[in-house]
This record gives structure tokens, C-alpha cells and sequence, in this order.
């Protein structure tokens, strides 16, 4: 069906409200790993976008706050934010849609009568809820093999189909004495100085565990002054084990880059900061390595036109999501507009990085709107030239972005 300019609204908004998404990154778990996945009201307030925001109004100490409970964390900051001032950060924002799509009365600012649900819903209730709610198909978790909870939890062989694993290596990469250390303990002969068969031991561990938690892709999170390549564990470790294993298992290396940790330590989880990252260390590896899939996503605003520009020179280099600071709603319009102008659908828009279950909804209910919005003026602009624009293209194209780019790069071979 050929549509009119007038129908071009409509058609989009249908198929990315109904799409069925696949969100490619986020801190979630299957409930099997018990308290591993957070949810409910009280962590959706603790969330540390929430807890800098507050104390920029606080007049505690920061060790004070800490001190708290996890509820009386939750009500100073719902105290500070939502009721002393008026919640228009897009981190309120999303409590407040969140509470919302879930039946609650917002208007009434009742956080004890929203406590009641979240204390007496179950767990496994909870999560099929918010699946739907969200129209969620699967999302790819962050799993350290270096966390002695998550491997524990591992170990026991507990999956979710609707919970993808994704190897996550920050401690391998960054930290290479405490993870030299863990993988002698767990039976590797490996050596800090490389000797021996050290890169074969590190290999041997991330085929096994790349098998045991069926993992989609590697990733890591870089500092945003990450180099490649250079003369450090990290550079040697990514040439001689991680691009190796990846190409033998066809999956990709998913670069996550320019945070600057503990920016201000008092704040914890909430004190990173962000740095703007060289984009010539991802454009070496694309070049370097042509049979190597890297999927990448950068911090720092400055770094995204670079980012697409050289996702248009290397087909095996695919830009995802508005990573962290970055997810703001005049953000996410922004960088969406300019990849669909550099790189047509050929892309991954967004992704949650969830760290409490409840945030599927709000990140996902808002980034639809927005991504609909631009495909409605793509569509638009198109239509003006005469280009006939079909409704079963549209819904094709929206199942690329939201899901079927992501499956098909996993699945490609260069």
C-alpha cells in the first residue's frame, strides 16, 4: 500500500509502538540470579542518574547518605526531587511514566501507596509485566565472569531465554594484575608478564565462557582516553585473545567508550564523568581487522558524526544506541537524525542500559517516540521527491532498527 503524506504519521507510529524490541544493552538479569536483578520503586528512585541529581541539592555529607537504608534513600531523594522542586529531568521523568504505565495514580504523589504494589507483586509477576508492558522480545546482559556472585549463578547453569548473555571484560582488559590473579586461582597458567602460554590459557578461558553463558558478543567499557593500539596488557590482550576469539566464533567486540571513572568519588556509582574519546583507535581496529565485527557506542556528543563517518567506511563497524548521558530525549533526536542521514537504516538507534528491570518501560516508551518522530520526517522528506513509501516497507525498516540489524550483523561473515 502506497501511502500519502498524511498517512506517513500514522503508519510509523503504528509499527514502532507495536515492534517488538530487542534491546542490545543493558545491566539486567534473569530472575533466577536472585537480588543480582534490581526492580521496583525504591531502586528505580536509588537509580544514580537520581542520586547525583539529588545531592546537588542536598546539605548532608555524602557518607551520610550512604549511611541510609535503601528506603530512606529512596524518600530523600523522592523528597528532593519530586516534591521540593518539579521533576522535568528526563531521569524524574521516567519514575513518573514508569508509575504511570503501570496504573498507578501519579497525581497523587503517594510513594507508600505505590510501595504496597512493588511489596506484594512477585518477582516472576513482575518481570512478564514488564516484558509486555514494554513490548521487550529479549535483552542482552552484562556479565562478568570475574563477579563471584554472577559466576556462581553461572556455574548453576540458570538461563532465561528472554536474557542474552554478552561477555563483559572491563576487568580483563583494565585491570590485568586482579584478573591474572583470578584466573590462576580458577586453574589458568597464566602470568602477568605474558610468559608461557599465557594468551592460549586467556583464549582457552573466553571460548569456555563465551559457550557457557552463549554469548552474542564481548564487550568492554574504555576509559575515554583508550588508545589502540599501544603498548599496555590491554592493547596485547585485545590482539592476541579477544579479536582472535571473536573471528573464530564470528561474534562481535562491542567497544563502549569514554567514561571517566569516580570523576567524583563521594558520589560512588554516581560520580563518573564523561571525556571525548579517539575515534582513530576504532577506526584502526576496523582496518586492521576486516574479518572482525565491532559494534561501537561513544560518550561524549563530540565523538558521533565521526562515529557514523566511519561507520560509512567500514561495513564491519556498526554505531549503537545514545549510551548513558547521552539518553536525553534532544539527544537521542539529534544523533538519530544525523545517523539516518549518514548511514540511511543501517544502524542500531538505541539501547537501554537498563540497570533496574522498571527502566524498560520509561527508556524504551520515550526513545520510541522520539525514533518515530525522525522516521516520520525521513519518510516525509522522501515522499516530496516523488518516492513512493509503502506501509509494508515502513514496518520492514522499523524491524530493522529495533531489533533485526542487531540479529543480522551477528549473523554476517566479512
Amino acid at each position: 500500500m502506497v501511502l500519502s503524506e498524511g498517512e506517513i504519521k500514522k503508519t510509523v507510529y503504528e509499527a514502532v509502538e507495536n515492534v517488538e524490541i530487542t534491546d542490545v544493552h543493558t545491566h539486567l538479569y534473569p530472575p533466577s540470579f536472585g537480588n543480582m536483578l534490581l526492580w521496583g520503586i525504591d531502586e528505580l528512585l536509588n537509580y544514580h542518574y537520581l542520586v547525583a541529581e539529588a545531592m546537588r541539592w542536598a546539605d548532608i555529607p555524602y557518607q551520610d547518605f550512604w549511611a541510609m537504608s535503601k528506603r530512606e534513600q529512596a524518600d530523600f531523594i523522592w523528597k528532593t526531587l519530586f516534591v521540593d522542586n518539579s521533576p522535568y529531568s528526563e531521569a524524574c521523568r521516567g519514575v513518573l511514566t514508569n508509575l504511570h504505565k503501570l496504573g498507578f495514580d501519579v497525581a497523587s504523589r503517594d510513594l507508600i501507596k505505590y510501595r504496597k504494589y512493588f511489596d506484594s507483586v512477585s518477582l516472576e509477576e513482575y518481570v512478564d509485566r514488564i516484558f509486555k508492558e514494554g513490548r521487550i522480545k529479549c535483552v542482552v546482559m552484562t556479565n562478568d565472569p570475574f563477579n563471584e556472585e554472577e559466576r556462581g549463578y553461572w556455574l548453576k547453569g540458570l538461563k532465561d531465554s528472554r536474557f542474552k548473555g554478552a561477555l563483559r571484560l572491563d576487568v580483563l582488559l583494565n585491570n590485568w594484575p586482579e584478573a591474572c590473579a583470578k584466573l590462576r586461582q580458577w586453574g589458568y597458567e597464566v602470568s602477568e608478564d605474558f610468559s608461557g602460554d599465557t594468551a592460549g590459557q586467556i583464549r582457552k578461558f573466553l571460548r569456555e565462557w563465551m559457550d557457557r553463558i552463549e554469548a552474542v558478543y564481548m564487550a568492554v567499557s574504555l576509559p575515554w582516553d583508550f588508545a589502540y593500539p599501544e603498548d599496555s596488557p590491554r592493547s596485547r590482550i585485545i590482539e592476541e585473545c579477544v579479536l582472535p576469539v571473536a573471528g573464530e566464533l564470528n561474534k562481535p567486540f562491542a567497544l563502549m567508550i569514554g567514561v571517566k571513572r569516580q570523576l567524583n568519588p563521594g558520589l560512588k556509582d554516581a560520580g563518573d564523568g564523561v571525556g571525548r574519546a579517539d575515534v582513530r583507535a576504532v577506526e584502526y581496529l576496523c582496518s586492521r581487522y576486516p574479518h572482525n565485527k565491532f559494534m561501537v557506542t561513544l560518550l561524549s556528543r563530540e565523538n558521533q558524526h565521526e562515529l557514523a563517518v566511519a561507520a560509512r567506511k567500514f561495513r564491519n563497524l556498526m554505531p549503537f544506541g545514545c549510551w548513558w548521558f547521552l539518553n536525553n530525549p534532544s539527544l537521542v533526536d539529534e544523533i538519530t537524525r544525523m545517523r539516518c542521514e549518514l548511514l540511511g537504516v543501517s544502524f542500531i538507534p538505541q539501547h537501554s542500559d537498563a540497570r533496574v528491570l522498571d527502566q524498560l518501560i520509561y527508556k524504551w516508551e520515550h526513545s520510541r517516540k522520539i525514533i518515530a518522530d525522525v522516521l516520520v520526517d525521513k519518510y516525509t522528506d522522501l515522499a516530496r521527491t516523488g518516492w513512493a513509501i509503502e506501509s509494508q516497507e515502513v514496518r520492514r525498516d522499523v524491524e530493522k532498527l529495533f531489533g533485526g540489524n542487531f540479529w543480522g550483523f551477528l549473523e554476517r561473515k566479512f
